[in-house]
């Protein structure tokens, strides 16, 4: 028997949570639950502010996109590819070729990402080490671990910024060890 694996799913942008509730529903009148487990929508809170009011929204990580985790087996493949709103599978090369699964470190930060991951990130730096930060939109700026939050694996890391000292909350898989 294969092992479940997640797969990315790519849909109409915009129709995410549609789908993902036809798609709920076909697991069940189908009877497939033994083989498609969790259908994600990859979405993280945003807080905006409008008018002086705290406004906060879900923001979806990947427009038009699904992770479904499941085994791969041929009726199951058929379900999810013949569900109203489905466009294919990510890694598909077509002509009936089963697509290939999203790599565990890949799913793995995604799940992370939005709070739902078990597992903790081992790291290689403490509070006071100097780090580069990896990606977002202060991506290769260097700057010193203030303070570390290994519940919600974020680190409070003070980078200097138009010659200000500015703390920012960077998680953990976007820092490295300088």
């Amino acid at each position: 028997m294969e092992d479940k694996q997640w797969y990315v799913v790519n849909t109409y942008a915009g129709h995410e949570n549609r789908v993902k509730e036809n798609l709920i529903r076909r697991v069940e009148t189908m009877g497939i639950e033994d083989s498609l487990f969790r259908i994600l929508v990859a979405e993280e809170k945003e807080i905006e502010y409008k008018n002086g009011k705290k406004v906060e929204k879900m923001r979806n990580l990947f427009p038009g996109y699904l992770f479904v985790e499941m085994i791969m087996t041929d009726e199951a493949w058929y379900v999810v590819r013949n569900t109203p709103g489905v466009t294919g599978f990510i890694g598909s090369s077509g002509g009936g070729a089963k697509p290939f699964p999203v790599s565990p470190e890949e799913i793995e930060s995604i799940l992370r990402r939005m709070g739902m991951s078990d597992q903790k990130l081992v790291v290689n730096f403490q509070v006071g080490d100097t780090v580069k930060i990896l990606s977002g939109p202060f991506a290769g700026i260097e700057g010193t671990v203030d303070s570390m939050n290994d519940d919600a694996q974020t680190a409070m890391v003070l980078t200097i910024l138009f010659g200000r000292e500015t703390p920012t909350e960077i998680s953990y898989t976007d820092l490295e060890a300088i």
